[in-house]
Formats: C-alpha cells, structure tokens, sequence
C-alpha cells in the first residue's frame, strides 16, 4: 500500500530556489524557469522504482532523490512542462493513483519575527543554506506537512514579494522554511503561503480510503 504524501507541480522555478536547490540537491540540478514535480512517499523505498519508470518513459531530469526509513522523496524538472506531467502521469499510473489521493497539506507552524536581534541573526546564518539574515529583519518560519510543499510555498513566496530565501527542508516529517525581508514583504510572503497551501486539494490522511 503506497500512502502519496506529496505530489505537486512548480510551473516556473523562481530564481532565489534555483539557486537554493543548486545548492543542496545531489542530482542534476534545475535551472531557474525550469518546471518540477516534488513527490513524496511512503514507504520511502518505493521511490526508486518510480524514480527509474520517470527516466525510462520521459526526458524529465532527476534533480534529488531522498530515501529516509519512512519517507521518500523525488523532485523532476525539465524546460518542457510537458514532459515534467508526463513524468507525474507515469508515477501515478505504476502506483494506481490520481493527483487527488495525496494528502491535503496542513499549515503546522506560522511565525513572524520582527527587528531581529544581530545575534539570533548570525544563528541562523550559521544553519541556513540560502541568503543570509540581516540584523533588523523581520524573520519568518513555516512548517507544513507533509514535507515536500515547502518547495511550492518558497516558490509562490518568492514569486509574491522582495524576500530572501534562507533555507527549505522538503524532506522528512515536515517541511521548513526560512524567509527574511521587510515587515511588508515577509506580510505578503504569508499570505501567498496561506493561499497556496489552502489552493491544494487532496485526502485527509487521518481519513479511513
């Protein structure tokens, strides 16, 4: 039984996570305007079988492949669209399932910080994989589950306002995100958060199928 966590499609790859997923990803790494399919899935073994069906049937491009005990993640990206949702058709077909039996993404954590203190600042810089943080900066941090939407939320962030991307987790229980920027921004970056995430449909996990 494949429980699909996270199947979702970034239409257009905004620069700032270009850059961050170039930065962290193993494979071979997506270029800014570029389409992905981030799925997530468990158990996290069956990733690879679908990994191996996408190649074979499309030209899609493997940027990263994580393989936890519970969870497994794929992200695909390609300049044809297209070919990226031919990628997602092929993996919901081997698995037997549509777009809508992935879970609906629930928004765990939702936090500005505003005037950041230089010394949480420089923690933070020490951690994150992206932009760094300025002393006086309004912080903001996201968690959401399952893990894998934070890679649309940052994109739908940065497409929404002047922010710096500081870092994304797209893997494991939850998904994370640091952003920073001005009151304005980052007010504005939530809001395009909060409307992406409410804008997914899917199944309630909790839900007996």
């Amino acid at each position: 039984m494949i429980d699909l966590r996270t199947f979702i499609y970034i239409d257009i790859l905004q620069p700032q996570l270009a850059g961050f997923l170039q930065t962290v990803a193993s494979g071979f790494l997506p270029l800014e305007g570029q389409a992905l399919l981030f799925i997530e899935v468990a158990p996290g073994m069956s990733i690879n079988s679908v990994t191996d069906i996408a190649l074979k049937r499309t030209s899609a491009i493997p940027g990263m492949q994580v393989v936890e005990r519970s969870f497994g993640l794929l992200e695909l990206h390609h300049f044809d669209q297209g070919q990226v949702r031919a990628a997602g058709d092929a993996i919901l077909e081997h698995y037997g399932l549509t777009e809508l039996d992935r879970h609906k993404p629930v928004l765990r954590t939702s936090e500005r910080i505003t005037n950041l203190d230089g010394h949480q600042a420089m923690l933070i810089n020490r951690m994150r994989h992206g932009d760094l943080m300025r002393q006086g900066q309004t912080l903001y941090i996201m968690e959401c589950e399952p893990a894998g939407y934070a890679a649309i939320c940052a994109n739908e962030a940065e497409k929404a306002a002047n922010i710096s991307l500081l870092e994304v987790v797209t893997f494991g229980q939850y998904g994370r995100m640091y952003l920073a920027g001005t009151e304005a921004d980052i007010e504005e970056a939530e809001k395009a958060i909060r409307k992406t995430l409410a804008g997914i449909d899917g199944r309630d996990p909790k839900a007996k199928k």
